[in-house]
């Protein structure tokens, strides 16, 4: 058995690097995200001394917002601590509809969660509440409503966090009830014909347009009681899936297989594993954010898989390099209609501007003269839009500044890997899996505030 002061120290250190390695920071304050684990992990600390829950407590985010699947940290931490993580992990895709819709979802999971997971989640809400209320009012209504329908149905969690989690949602309410809101920016679903609609149409075609059964690979399977030989002969296939009673229930990743046969190693398949062939490639993104594999239903049932690797293909590559395409056409368009009587060159360094001078030049010489604005770097685009009173663009609306220039980073890393044909599975995963989220919830017409 691990020594249980070793199983938190590995927790926090795996946690810690983790979040590092995608250079995630608290959201409004840029701090290290290590100081939200923190925080956590010294509030269910002072209710308990269980070693599984601590742990979890560092972990409670890394499925959600790093590279780590479920099964990793089955892996590296054992059941016990896999349990609390999954209890803790949003379960809702793309797919399952608006916010409210999907937050519903997670709801649910959440009610079934095992106490232990449940005092975990009270001690994220009191630590995201404060932080989210503090620098965001309007933002802050919408999570302290889904906080309040949350409490109802973390009832099995430690009860001195629930009460303090409650406290705690009962002042800032309060606060925030006497404190006045900026008028509403508006709606991403503009009207018609203007450019964030035409960029809502677009995203809806490449949210519609690609499916995981594009993507998805053939599975294998076997009867449960075969001989995990008889596997051994089919080449470049990392997962094999298992049938009981005539259909696909179980799998065995190729590194498992064992000696035996596949009923002694095999794991069942998930529904939070399984999608319809027709799943646009952000809920594919969005199960592989969580698990290892993604099973795919042909004719109401698994026949085929896919993992990360299958994002490498072409009609994945098509599909982020379109809406990264998409996002950016949306975004010098709104830096035209915003800054017509501007002059939004000031907004740039002289460096910067004599970059894009230079490109400009370039393409002059070849017979093919363009605007200004279109020989910037996105993120050049985005730090104007940033500056612009008029606001920025729908992409970023309910993110603060610093998210908004990660994402303008992770956009153009994400863009030079594909262009060049590079693996964007190793090192741009992270930025991946946030581009669909956002991009499927605007393709959805939701415009609003993103947050915990």
């Amino acid at each position: 058995m691990q020594d249980p002061v070793d199983l938190v120290s590995q927790a926090r250190r795996f946690a810690g690097e983790a979040h590092r390695n995608v250079g995630q920071l608290r959201k409004y304050s840029a701090q290290p995200y290590e100081e939200h684990l923190r925080s956590v992990a010294e509030m269910v600390s002072a209710v308990t001394d269980d070693p599984e829950i601590i742990a979890a407590a560092w972990l409670h985010d890394v499925v959600e917002d790093t590279p780590t699947t479920i099964e990793d940290i089955q892996r590296a931490f054992g059941p016990g601590v896999r349990e609390l993580v999954d209890a803790l992990t949003d379960v809702s895709r793309p797919h399952d509809g608006n916010r409210a819709a999907r937050k519903a979802l997670d709801r649910a999971h959440l009610a079934a969660a095992p106490a232990r997971a449940q005092t975990v989640k009270l001690a994220d809400l009191i630590d995201n509440c404060q932080d989210i209320c503090r620098h965001n009012a309007k933002f802050g209504r919408v999570y302290l409503a889904e906080m309040a329908a949350l409490l109802e149905v973390l009832t099995a969690g430690d009860e001195s966090l629930r009460r303090k989690a409650k406290k705690t949602h009962d002042t800032w309410s309060a606060r925030l009830a006497r404190a006045s809101l900026p008028p509403p920016a508006e709606t991403f679903a503009a009207a018609a014909g203007s450019p964030g609609t035409r960029m809502r149409r677009a995203l809806h075609a490449f949210a519609h347009g690609f499916r995981a059964g594009d993507v998805a690979e053939p599975l294998p399977s076997f009867e449960a009681e075969s001989p995990v030989a008889t596997a051994l002969d089919i080449p470049d296939c990392p997962v094999f899936g298992v049938r009981e009673r005539g259909r696909i229930a179980a799998y065995v990743p190729r590194a498992e297989l064992g000696t035996g046969c596949f009923a002694e190693t095999m794991r069942p398949i998930l529904p939070s594993q399984v999608l319809d062939s027709r799943s646009g490639l952000a809920n594919l993104v969005m199960t592989l954010t969580r698990h290892d594999y993604c099973f795919v239903n042909l004719k109401d049932e698994v026949g085929a898989y896919a993992g990360r690797d299958e994002m490498q293909s072409p009609v994945a590559r098509m599909w982020l390099f379109g809406m990264i395409t998409t996002t950016e056409l949306a975004i010098s368009q709104q830096i035209r209609s915003a800054a017509a009587d501007r002059e939004w060159m000031s907004l740039l360094t002289p460096a910067r501007l004599q970059k894009a001078r230079v490109l400009q030049q370039s393409r002059a010489k070849m017979g093919r003269p363009v605007p200004l604005l279109d020989c910037l770097q996105l993120s050049d685009k985005i730090r104007i839009l940033l500056d612009i009173d008029d606001g920025p663009a729908p992409l970023m609306r309910g993110q603060s500044r610093a998210e908004s220039q990660r994402l303008a980073r992770d956009l153009e890393d994400l863009r030079n890997s594909l262009a060049h044909a590079q693996d964007i599975v190793t090192h741009d995963w992270v930025q991946i899996a946030r581009l669909a989220g956002r991009l499927e919830e605007l393709a959805a017409g939701e415009g609003g505030a993103q947050g915990a």
